[in-house]
């Protein structure tokens, strides 16, 4: 017997990606960047408290922008590579600041920062544009790990502690976890890029092309 089938619900159906810019999310990617140097000020004050309130918000617009994103289903070309972008970007500019005022090891910088560079210059080279990677387990623990220990920093120096050491003990100790995870996340992306480009390559598709980065996307 043959049977009718069943349309997709709301909730099943795929999401639709548009070229509008103007989109709820997208502001909300837009205040990261705003934040950031706001956070800056604060921090070169010390006026830590102040920044570990701008530093709170400023990390949370990376979860509210994806889920109204998806809520609202304004998912955009523009917001694509525009919330990565910011996560990058934001993330550098309070890890050089908060090893700048001397609250975190300069091997913080080193660790985040380096392979970022790496994987971009890579991505670059391969894909001469954004390869779309899906986020992974490993990338969602590290910056979870990143999020929690550098406000954890800022914490410890808050004036009402009786004893601020075991506060900084546990940041420091929740950071080189994320670091760790960050760079083991971007070999992940990078051996996942190249190996992605081959795929590619051998389906007689060009990674370098955007219209053909879509459609390998698409079949995969």
């Amino acid at each position: 017997m043959n049977r009718r089938a069943t349309p997709p619900s709301d909730d099943e159906a795929e999401p639709t990606v548009t070229d509008d810019w103007l989109t709820v999310p997208n502001l909300v990617t837009l205040l990261r960047f705003l934040l950031a140097p706001v956070f800056v000020w604060f921090m070169f004050r010390d006026e830590y408290w102040s920044a570990l309130l701008t530093l709170i918000v400023l990390f949370s617009t990376d979860w509210i922008d994806g889920f109204l994103a998806r809520r609202l289903n304004q998912i955009s070309t523009v917001g694509q590579w525009l919330d990565p972008l910011a996560d990058r970007l934001s993330l550098w500019v309070v890890v050089i600041t908060v090893v700048l005022s001397g609250l975190a090891p300069l091997w913080l910088v080193f660790a985040l920062v380096v392979p970022d560079l790496v994987l971009a210059g890579v991505m670059a080279i391969v894909y001469a544009g954004n390869p779309q990677m899906k986020v992974t387990r490993l990338g969602k623990a590290r910056t979870a790990a990143l999020m929690i220990g550098i406000p954890l920093l800022l914490f410890a120096e808050a004036p009402f502690l009786p004893d601020s050491q075991p506060w900084y003990v546990a940041a420091v100790s929740i950071l080189v976890l994320g670091a760790i995870g960050h760079i083991l996340a971007s070999l992940d992306y990078l051996v996942q890029g190249l190996q992605n480009a081959y795929r590619m390559r051998r389906a007689k598709l060009n990674p370098r092309s955007k219209a053909d980065r879509e459609a390998f996307l698409g079949s995969v």
